[in-house]
């Protein structure tokens, strides 16, 4: 089983030596090197990282990767066994290709434990972290584009949770039909949607959106799936990020 996992990353960092990940420079073009292979050759779209994010590597790796298996994972954050709590031990639960094997085996799909808002709806989340236009412009796209993805899509909207980071892995054939469906939305939301007013951080707004459509996709197509225990390698205030949390609930961005 060929399996390879592109570890999204933009400055010089720790990665796993395990050959079944890549990591990949995203964001590449236009910038210093360094010391790993970048999203800006071949067909790419590495120009546009400060918009889509992680996706700039996504879209190289559908482009140019060959794989029966292809997936993204981030440089700070990895698919672990299990969460323990110790930042250094977090790296030896980081899935190896061994353990890639075993899973695929059972599975064609790998995403992200469901991250739960419980007070919040996805839709009510992302309206209240970033510009509504986001979602609103990016259904409109959808109703448009592709008429039978509706239900799907407010389905996932009305849900309080989501698999999200822009994290996976597919089988090729998936991982083919995915990026088809999901940069043809991302492409014709670029085109509609005014980011000049944004912020940088939302000027994001293409990678956050792409966040909501896995589901999306998910749902739609009925294709079966299985979470897997997501790892941050750094700590986290969680008192801080929950406080603002609460402030985006309460009083907006």
């Amino acid at each position: 089983m060929n399996i390879k996992i592109i570890i999204a990353i933009h400055k010089p960092y720790w990665v796993p030596e395990d050959p079944v990940y890549l990591p990949l420079h995203v964001g590449r073009e236009g910038k210093p090197a360094i010391g790993f292979a970048g999203d800006n050759t071949g067909d790419n779209i590495s120009g546009r990282n400060a918009t889509f994010c992680e996706l700039t590597g996504l879209y190289w790796a559908w482009k140019n990767l060959q794989a029966d298996y292809v997936g993204l994972v981030h440089y700070r954050r990895y698919f672990t066994k299990r969460e323990v709590h110790n930042v250094a031990a977090r790296k030896k639960q980081i899935l190896c290709g061994k353990d890639w094997d075993a899973l695929l085996a059972g599975t064609p799909v790998v995403v992200a434990d469901k991250r739960n808002y419980y007070i919040e709806s996805n839709r009510s989340h992302y309206n209240h972290a970033h510009p509504s236009e986001g979602l609103d412009v990016t259904e409109a796209i959808i109703g448009e584009l592709y008429p039978d993805y509706m239900d799907a899509f407010h389905l996932v909207m009305e849900r309080s949770w989501a698999h999200m980071f822009n994290m996976l892995v597919m089988r090729r054939d998936l991982f083919d039909a995915y990026c088809q469906w999901l940069f043809s939305v991302l492409f014709e939301l670029e085109k509609r949607l005014d980011i000049t007013s944004f912020d940088a951080y939302n000027q994001r707004v293409f990678g956050f959106v792409g966040e909501r459509l896995l589901d999306v996709w998910l749902e739609h197509n009925k294709i079966p799936y299985k979470e897997q225990n997501v790892s941050f390698l750094e700590k986290q205030n969680w008192l801080v990020k929950g406080g603002l949390f609460l402030k985006r609930k309460f009083w907006g961005r």
